[in-house]
């Protein structure tokens, strides 16, 4: 028993490095089936011994795999790349609401993504560190703390939030198990005696904590339920008066060594049920044939017109990792490995990059994409599709026109041969079927940034330049490219401007002896009205290599109108006075805070002024570096004509019209 136990943690210890060094992430190993279409296809679980028995193939599997995969003609190993409703441009380019104040920036028209703030055109809703702020912003030069929720003594970590009407819904996680779980005891060494002890081990972890409350007076805002659900949280989105979420739960391997615990399956707990807690039962969990991974996928979904009512909790034996969702659809997409071999036989030699050689198992890397209907709080499984190569995130899918659309990369940037990444779109049909692709597009690159809007679509690749495609995706079952161009650089994230322009931020890259050295932050403009020759209109760059911006890794960091020709969005600033003699030089940080900028087609892109929340001397003592401080701006927003910046510390008013600060409120 004791030997087996050591052979699991050296498997997993493998996999730990494996995923380290960006080889897979969640993957699930299989050999490819037809999936089922319908929720009645789906098996259920059962049972613990059905549970143990989904399981146990799996780890025999991994097995294999992973000692297959350690082995190299070298006796080394080699680090692989780490790393809707229509979406009509005039529509969803901006954070434009029906009242005069901005919205959260969303992927999907009327789909909203939770997020740090939100407002409603009177009152700020501010996630401030491990409590809930809201302010009185009605009168900008006299902004007042309308209400404060601290969660210090509850180990409630608050990560998002909606705004419902009168109600506002937190999400957050606390590092606790839902109730006290039975203890596992390992066999553990100790390294300060060298004998074996026993050590308890918990199936327990992360716990998603729902907190709803009425906020109909904000200055003494009600608590009216909770909900927690044992797992890790994924993401959110709220459609109307709907919210739904997905959270993952891992199964703890030390049940395949102890056949006398009990097998755990997801805990929930919801204060309008009472103090009961709930436990997911086998009979009710389905899984995915040939697609069994360690995790329960949990489904929450809860009517907010009717939230007192019992929400909609299902759980799933699989894996997500990125989620989209279109107004009446939620897509869950996870990577996964199938096998085009048997592992016991022997395993293909291939030519890599410079002529190291690789032993590799014979393996395709899919994406694999569940599909759930969505109505009133509830979901309805209703199709698996899969697609070669793996997503980047949200943004790699969308839905348009009764068809769902995927582009992924497939390969590896570090090969030379066939085997080299490549970049591809796919079109799917209502039962999640391939029905047209676009293949092989920037070979030895891989996707940097997507964006899908209407019968268009806009991917941006790299290595050392940054190749912008333009893509035809009118007639499903024929996508085409109608164009491209390649400067230097590349865009993170894409956002429209209207049906002709784009906008891109990233970095730019400066050449260097044949290597791309990342350089300042890249904001440009692609004019796409000639689709076969898509020119890059106005381009901008700040500061030097070190300059960061939220922004390049969450959407949400950016405000944008084009009503209020206005673009704004956190910003971290690193200058290099010696760059031009020696690239690879360090800078020195120079600001911290908001770039706000005027946008229009005719003049392009003007930096109207920089709005900082440090004080000259916390300039002063920054010196070269500058870290991730209470002062530091998070996110901007507008209410009427006052712009608003937002630290963990403070909140700022200026004029949006002369950028003149009407008022400050320390938090």
């Amino acid at each position: 028993m004791k030997k087996k136990g050591q052979m699991l943690v050296l498997i997993l210890l493998a996999f730990s490095l494996l995923v380290a060094y960006g080889y897979t992430h969640n993957r699930i190993v299989s050999i490819a089936e037809e999936p089922p279409t319908q929720l009645e296809a789906l098996p259920r679980v059962g049972s613990q011994e059905n549970l143990r028995s989904l399981l146990k193939t799996y780890y025999e599997r991994e097995s294999l795999l992973y000692g297959n995969m350690m082995k190299t003609a070298d006796g080394g190993s080699r680090g692989m790349e780490s790393v809707t409703v229509e979406l009509e441009a005039q529509a969803a380019v901006a954070n434009d609401a029906a009242g005069d104040y901005s919205t959260t920036n969303v992927q999907v028209q009327g789909v909203d993504e939770a997020d740090l703030v939100k407002t409603d055109g009177k009152y700020i809703y501010q996630i401030n560190g491990a409590s809930l702020v809201i302010v009185d912003a009605q009168q900008p030069e006299k902004m007042k703390v309308s209400s404060r929720v601290s969660f210090k003594e509850e180990q409630f970590r608050p990560l998002e939030m909606y705004l419902d009407q009168d109600y506002l819904i937190l999400i957050g996680h606390t590092p606790m198990p839902i109730g006290i779980p039975k203890p596992m005891i390992q066999d553990s060494v100790d390294s300060t005696v060298q004998k074996i002890r026993p050590m308890p081990v918990y199936y327990g972890g992360s716990t998603v904590y729902i907190k709803v409350y009425d906020i109909k007076d904000r200055s003494g805002v009600k608590l009216e339920r909770e909900i927690k659900m044992e797992g890790n949280y994924l993401s959110s989105r709220k459609i109307k008066d709907s919210l739904y979420l997905v959270a993952n739960h891992p199964i703890h391997y030390y049940i395949m060594e102890n056949k006398e615990s009990e097998v755990p399956t997801p805990r929930y707990q919801d204060t309008l049920l009472g103090e009961e807690i709930k436990t997911a039962a086998f009979e009710d969990i389905r899984y995915f044939p040939n697609a069994v991974e360690p995790n329960y996928i949990t489904l929450l979904g809860l009517n907010l017109k009717t939230f007192k009512e019992k929400a909609n909790i299902d759980t799933y034996l699989g894996q997500g990792e990125n989620i989209y969702a279109s107004s009446e659809n939620l897509y869950i997409a996870v990577n996964r490995y199938e096998f085009e071999q048997s592992l016991d036989k022997p395993q293909n030699q291939v030519e890599g990059t410079a002529g190291f050689r690789k032993i590799l198992p014979g393996y395709s890397h899919n994406t694999e994409v569940y599909c759930f209907g969505l109505k009133d709080g509830e979901f309805r499984y209703t199709a698996k599709g899969k697609v070669p190569g793996r997503i980047l995130n949200q943004f790699s899918m969308d839905e348009y026109e009764e068809h769902f659309r995927i582009a992924t990369t497939t390969g590896e940037m570090w090969r030379s041969d066939e085997f080299t990444s490549k970049n591809n779109v796919y079109v799917l049909d209502g039962q999640m079927k391939t029905v047209g692709s676009l293949e092989g597009i920037a070979p030895g690159e891989r996707i940097y940034s997507m964006r899908f809007m209407g019968n268009k679509g806009y991917m941006v690749t790299f290595r050392e330049t940054d190749p912008f495609f333009v893509l035809d995706l009118k007639e499903p079952k024929e996508p085409k490219m109608l164009g491209y161009l390649k400067i230097p650089g590349y865009s993170d994230y894409l956002h429209p401007y209207d049906e002709n322009h784009i906008i891109g931020f990233g970095k730019e890259v400066i050449e260097v002896k044949g290597a791309a050295l990342q350089a300042g932050m890249k904001v440009a403009v692609f004019d796409v009205r000639d689709v076969s020759q898509p020119i890059e209109k106005f381009k901008t760059v700040i500061g030097d290599r070190g300059t960061e911006s939220s922004l390049l890794q969450n959407h949400k960091a950016l405000l944008f109108s084009k009503e209020k020709n206005l673009m704004a969005f956190p910003l971290t600033v690193i200058e290099n006075k010696r760059v031009q003699q020696d690239p690879w030089s360090s800078g020195e940080f120079t600001f911290q805070g908001a770039y706000v900028y005027q946008l229009d087609m005719e003049k392009g892109l003007s930096l109207r002024d920089r709005i900082t929340h440090l004080t000259p001397e916390d300039y002063m003592k920054a010196g070269q570096h500058w870290y991730e401080s209470d002062l530091n701006v998070q996110r901007i927003l507008y209410i009427g004509d006052i712009l608003y910046t937002l630290s963990n510390q403070k909140i700022m008013a200026h004029d949006l019209k002369t950028l003149k600060l009407k008022g400050s409120l320390t938090l």
